[in-house]
């Protein structure tokens, strides 16, 4: 198939474009470096709702409002969701999409879920099955440490190897109206266990699969760090991007002139006591929405290689000694001139 590009990648048959984006983040993360470019900061954490688990489905719904807003449409443009989140079946997404009464593809890939999420509908739109479709992730530092991790209240702690969970949501509305940003490729990523198992260490789990991933990616297209002005992870940290780059190395597809971690932007790791910095679907998803993207649109990077990384671990998983494997996945964004 002409579309089909070596053994993990396509390149779509008309490009997608990024019609408009909204981000939501909590008052951390709006004290951060980047903090400025993000649409709606909260200084409450609950964003006004009396658990955390509801306060991720508010984020959501106020992204993806804001989205249309800014587009100037509304949700019935909307002919599907791909949405996912960190919560146990994805209820962030589900209870706080309800509302929307579009049809939901409900998606789990961790932290790498933005990515899934944007390639998935991208397709949809490059196969003529939808004109207008919304993606978007979730995350809370509270609700994620509840489940994966231990109760705050515990007062561990926080090993320098460790992630802080983003409290955010970014959302995306791709479609074939023409913008400045599109996406024109995807790669789609395999799962990795390397045997780690330390839930504190989202960065040695993840950083395999993006190394994989990005190789690939590659491959596929017949490509080196030269083509592209940025490589961008979702959220590997100081300890991940440090394991990322000397893999590429070794693979002989080096990034280190180009290469981004959302997890090392949208916090000051050493001033806001984050450890190795930033995770979670709301990560990538924000960092991406806010401030990678407007410099695509703006025309100073003409392509970029966005790959959000996910750690596939549950708390039945990790509680049984199982492994924390990785996977990532990739999306193509280009300049449109």
């Amino acid at each position: 198939m002409e579309y089909q590009i070596g053994a993990d990648s396509i390149r779509l048959p008309k490009p997608v474009y990024i019609i408009e984006t909204a981000s939501v983040v909590g008052k951390k993360e709006g004290e951060g470096p980047i903090g400025d470019c993000f649409d709606m900061i909260c200084d409450d954490d609950r964003f006004g709702a009396d658990s955390w688990e509801k306060a991720e489905s508010e984020m959501q719904k106020e992204a993806l409002t804001m989205a249309l807003g800014k587009a100037g449409l509304t949700s019935d443009a909307i002919r599907y969701i791909f949405a996912g989140d960190l919560l146990g079946q994805t209820i962030a997404s589900s209870f706080g999409l309800m509302s929307f009464e579009r049809p939901l593809f409900g998606l789990y890939g961790a932290c790498s879920t933005i990515g899934e999420a944007l390639s998935l509908a991208s397709m949809t739109v490059a196969a003529g099955y939808a004109e207008t479709v919304a993606a978007l992730t979730s995350s809370h530092f509270a609700g994620a440490e509840r489940q994966f991790r231990f109760p705050i209240e515990y007062a561990n702690q926080r090993p320098l190897c460790s992630t802080w969970t983003v409290t955010g949501s970014g959302a995306f509305l791709l479609g074939t109206k023409k913008t400045n940003a599109k996406i024109t490729e995807v790669t789609t990523g395999k799962i990795m266990d390397m045997g780690v198992r330390d839930a504190q260490n989202m960065g040695a789990a993840m950083a395999p699969a993006a190394a994989a991933l990005i190789m690939n990616h590659m491959k596929d297209f017949e490509r080196t760090q030269e083509d592209y002005d940025a490589v961008i992870t979702g959220d590997l940290g100081k300890v991940g991007r440090e394991i990322l780059l000397e893999l590429c190395d070794i693979s002989g597809y080096p990034i280190d002139k180009c290469h981004f971690d959302c997890g090392m932007q949208i916090f000051d790791h050493f001033d806001q006591h984050t450890c190795a910095g930033g995770s979670g679907c709301g990560c990538s998803a924000t960092t991406m929405a806010s401030y990678f993207l407007p410099r695509i649109k703006a025309g100073k990077w003409k392509r970029v290689l966005f790959v959000p990384t996910g750690a596939l671990l549950s708390p039945v998983s990790f509680n049984e000694g199982e492994n924390v494997p990785g996977i990532a996945h990739g999306v193509v964004i280009e300049h449109e001139g």
